[in-house]
């Protein structure tokens, strides 16, 4: 399906991210991968099995955004074209609101949502030139509802529908796709990395992430819908209906969360 296809896929260097890169590089694509840490992009990309010149690594913080229009000149450089932009970088959050300090509510709106936006902004203009593209956000599912503990990350992610709803709105006569994935609980170390109120790290696994699908499947189901190019995608388990109970019965769905245990 993507075979040559140039695709960029930020966050690449563990989780959903490492999980994509070696779904598109089954079929075929040509890579660039994203993330702070170079060492272990290097490792996925030897991982990935294909030749050299159809991985680039391209080493990025997503908090430094005036630093994105020359990663894109690099990949420009190196393929040309950008065909597909998986924006899935980001950081979480377990912490109630009022014990989070606002620099750490800053940190997080500046990765997950500036980081993610500066990104796009700097590689609009290509697939604008081309006449082609599209770009995916991963978000969660808390991109659609609010959830205990996160609070700020939750507010990141309703941002990126906002911006990526109305940005799909405006390039709508220009051939470039947007597609939002929301995932729920994937069996990541995002709950380990997850940021505390002081901006501490967790450093433990939540249950429902340690349950949750594993990111091999979350890829592959992700792919699918990059590749039907649908609006939205909701991936994962049971808590997928939290989207619709929260749509059809919000008062439902109010107390449930004032109730539930939600780590």
């Amino acid at each position: 399906m993507f075979k040559d296809k140039v695709i960029w896929i930020t966050g690449a260097s563990s989780g959903i991210g490492e999980a994509l890169t070696y779904e598109f590089a089954k079929h075929g694509a040509k890579l660039v991968i994203s993330a702070r840490r170079k060492r272990e992009l290097n490792k996925v990309k030897k991982a990935t099995n294909l030749p050299e010149d159809n991985v680039l690594v391209v080493s990025m913080d997503l908090q430094h955004h005036n630093t994105m229009d020359a990663k894109v000149e690099e990949v420009v450089k190196h393929f040309g074209r950008i065909d597909l932009l998986v924006n899935n970088a980001g950081i979480s959050q377990r912490s109630l609101a009022m014990e989070t300090e606002l620099e750490v509510d800053k940190k997080i709106m500046s990765i997950n949502y500036f980081g993610t936006i500066s990104l796009t902004k700097a590689v609009l203009p290509i697939m604008q030139k081309q006449g082609f593209g599209q770009i995916a956000a991963v978000t969660s599912l808390v991109g659609k509802f609010g959830s205990p503990l996160r609070s700020t990350y939750a507010a990141s992610k309703h941002a990126l529908h906002g911006f990526f709803d109305s940005l799909r709105a405006e390039l709508s006569k220009e051939n470039i796709d947007i597609t939002l994935l929301c995932p729920g609980y994937i069996k990541t170390e995002i709950s380990m990395n997850a940021v505390t109120g002081d901006g501490s790290p967790q450093n433990s696994m939540d249950d429902a992430t340690e349950n949750g699908l594993t990111p091999k499947l979350c890829a592959q189901k992700m792919i699918a819908a990059i590749h039907r190019k649908k609006q939205e995608a909701y991936i994962g388990q049971r808590e997928v209906w939290a989207v619709y109970l929260k749509r059809f019965f919000p008062r439902i769905f109010s107390l449930f969360l004032q109730n539930a245990k939600v780590t």
